[in-house]
């Protein structure tokens, strides 16, 4: 029993060593966590920002790039002189890059930035699904064409990339079986939004007071 205690004293005491020698006392991995969140914290901001300059949202654009820019140069100066003796630093500093990436992504798709150019290809139903669509206040241009299989019919829509899947919705309730392409529009000359939905639950009270 006593061999036991002997080598378990032995391995913890082997183990504290190790840990205080990687740089992982409590001073380091507070500094750690900073260097997490805030390089998590810019590179959201640069995936934003590279979004936004595609999109030709210049405002956006400078705001997001004085703000991401700031902060990569606090990040960095607190890690490159101390990421030598301290290399668990870097390890938080690409872990924050990581989580950046794909909370960029993230918070883009929950923002849906830009507009959307949708066209649905059916060989029936097209003249009921343009109406359908258009009764929630999108507009709709049809085209008759050819397929493999005889007349189709394409709808071209311009619309809110949030709006999408409410179209989407319409589309497949109609003819699940819709052909669609999704592409990426540039710069809009003029769009029709959607008719505003009659307000409910608290909105509705609220409305009324």
């Amino acid at each position: 029993m006593n061999f036991l205690v002997v080598i378990f004293y032995h391995f913890v005491h082997l183990f504290m060593t190790s840990y205080i020698d990687f740089g992982l006392d409590y001073g380091t991995l507070l500094k750690g966590l900073f260097v997490f969140l805030a390089r998590a914290g810019d590179v959201t901001l640069g995936t934003l920002r590279t979004i936004s300059i595609v999109h030709g949202r210049t405002k956006a654009a400078f705001f997001l790039g004085f703000v991401e820019i700031s902060i990569w140069l606090i990040v960095i100066a607190t890690v490159l002189n101390e990421v030598l003796n301290k290399p668990i630093l870097g390890i938080f500093y690409a872990l924050g890059f990581s989580l950046g990436n794909v909370s960029g992504i993230l918070v883009e798709k929950k923002l849906a930035f830009g507009h959307i150019a949708l066209r649905v290809i059916c060989q029936s139903e097209g003249k009921i699904m343009a109406e359908k669509i258009r009764e929630t206040g999108y507009g709709v241009t049809t085209f008759i064409g050819e397929g493999k299989s005889g007349p189709v019919t394409m709808l071209y829509v311009i619309c809110r990339r949030k709006d999408l899947q409410n179209i989407l919705l319409t589309v497949k309730n109609i003819v699940p079986e819709a052909f669609y392409i999704i592409e990426q529009a540039g710069k809009v000359s003029k769009l029709q939004y959607p008719f505003m939905q009659p307000p409910t639950g608290w909105r509705a009270i609220m409305k009324k007071k």
